[in-house]
This record gives C-alpha cells, structure tokens and sequence, in this order.
C-alpha cells in the first residue's frame, strides 16, 4: 500500500464509510486534532519521568484511534455505518478515579497554575490545551452534525486528568506548580 494516494491533492478527502468532504470541513478538524492530541500524547510520553504516568498515557492513545475513526464516521442515510471498535466509556470512570488520586496528592489548588515546569510538564500542558481545543471541535461539528456524546464526555474528562498528571509530573520532578495571582494594581508576580 502507498503512503501517497493522490486523491487528496484538489482538497479533498475521504470519510470512512464513503464519501468525500474538503479538508476544511468541520468533521476533519474534528479527528484531526484529535490525532493531533495523539501525536503530542507521544511526545509527553517521551518527556515524563514518571513511568506509571506514561503507561496510563500508553492506554489513551489507542482509545484516540477510535474516537477518530467515530469521528471520520458519519451516520449516513445510505447503506449501513462501517463496523467500529466501540467507544472507550470505561475509561471515564477510570479517568474520574485517577484524578481523584491526584488531587489526594496534591496541595490545593487555589489559584491557576502557569504551564510549564518539568519537560515532561509542560509536555502534559501542552497536550491539555491540545485536547481542549479537539473537544472545542467536536462539541463545534455536533451543532451541525450527529455526534455521539461520549467523545465529548471522555476528551472533557481526559483534559481534567492531563492537567492534574502535569501537576503530579511537575511535583514529582520537584517542580512545583508556579500560580499566577492577579493583583488590583494589576502587577502579576
């Protein structure tokens, strides 16, 4: 199988399960940074120091396979939808534990907290703001288009556990979590 196909060359591409839409559509964006967020998952995995950090970070990158290929694939009126693996529910809970793990560890947090820190840190920083912007995408191709709800709920809840496993990494790292506190005179420390 070639890598290069040539069907893509005039804008557009095809969706799983048939059909072509341009590469600015909605539904593209939409696993596109999706597999983004899969691609900078790797490259935090290869900054943390933190091993357990990775393995559960190992877990959630298949998962993002499937939740771009649900993406990629459109309910369509004609013939039946393509056979996909199911979505990755249970993570959520799992998702939900971890990050009340976290925070048991943790010292409160009372003030936003600047990203940055360890490499691997910011690594999970980065792929935080990353997953944001993936869920900001699907939540913006389910105005228009079916989407199911769980893709929403599990990148929500995967951008909660990213922020507080950078958090975990940074103390970990001996890093501590700089705050950035808003003064009225409008200095910032």
């Amino acid at each position: 199988m070639r890598i290069y196909t040539r069907t893509g060359d005039n804008g557009e591409t095809g969706l799983f399960g048939g059909g072509r839409v341009p590469k600015s559509d909605a539904r593209v964006d939409a696993y596109g940074v999706v597999d983004e967020l899969n691609a900078v998952l790797g490259v935090a995995i290869a900054a943390l120091r933190d091993a357990s950090i990775a393995e559960l970070l190992r877990t959630v990158q298949p998962d993002l396979f499937v939740l771009g290929a649900h993406l990629a694939t459109p309910e369509t009126t004609r013939g039946r939808r393509p056979a996909l693996p199911p979505l990755p529910v249970e993570r959520i809970a799992e998702f939900e534990r971890r990050i009340d793990e976290a925070d048991a560890e943790l010292p409160v947090l009372d003030a936003f907290v600047m990203p940055g820190g360890s490499a691997g840190g910011a690594a999970l920083h980065h792929a935080r703001t990353v997953c944001r912007r993936a869920e900001r995408a699907v939540v913006g191709l389910a105005a228009t288009s079916p989407v199911e709800t769980d893709v929403i709920v599990y990148l929500n809840r995967l951008s909660d556990l990213l922020f507080m496993l950078a958090r975990v990494e940074n103390q970990r790292a001996g890093e501590p979590d700089r705050k950035w506190i808003w003064r009225a005179s409008g200095e910032t420390p």
